[in-house]
């Protein structure tokens, strides 16, 4: 794994033959490195190490530098979105907090309405009730005077078939 690496990165991509193309490219027998014919778990890492610093040109830091503004650029916006996301997130708790207390208050003074229709209609058919069993009443007791009645023609035919009955013939 003596490899020596170029100055920029540039020449190498273009040429086709860096590490990054033929692993991409999927050709194995295409390098000029032996190492570069093992199976792909056996490889060795192209990758620089944390411990070691590649000596970048002057374009390839320029456009790392970019790249580094982009990503942090794109992760300030990122950041910018969740936080805008969390902050609609409370506003929408808060209007359904308030909706709910509204609607709360809405069906309690709807459920007030109502009870006080319900007691109304109630009272109503309370006296239409109470007028009612008065005139049930009324009717019962002309019934009873009626049966009274009734028993005492009863009494007074059944009086009579017996007079009837007992008188002689003649």
């Amino acid at each position: 794994m003596s490899r020596e690496e170029p100055e920029s990165p540039e020449p190498e991509a273009a040429a086709g033959d860096g590490p990054i193309s033929e692993e991409l490219s999927g050709d194995e027998s295409h390098g000029k490195d032996p190492d570069r014919c093992t199976p792909l778990t056996e490889r060795p890492t192209f990758w620089p190490r944390p411990c070691e610093e590649p000596v970048l040109g002057h374009r390839s830091s320029l456009y790392f530098a970019s790249l580094d503004a982009t990503m942090e650029g794109l992760q300030r916006r990122a950041r910018d979105i969740c936080s805008r996301l969390a902050e609609s997130r409370q506003e929408d708790q808060t209007v359904l907090s308030g909706f709910r207390e509204s609607f709360l208050l809405k069906v309690s003074e709807l459920t007030e309405q109502l009870e006080e229709q319900l007691f109304h209609s109630y009272g109503f058919h309370n006296k239409l009730i109470q007028q009612r069993l008065q005139e049930l009443d009324e009717v019962m007791e002309r019934v009873e005077e009626v049966q009274a009645e009734l028993r005492c023609i009863c009494c007074a035919v059944e009086a009579a078939y017996q007079d009837l009955c007992l008188q002689p013939e003649a």
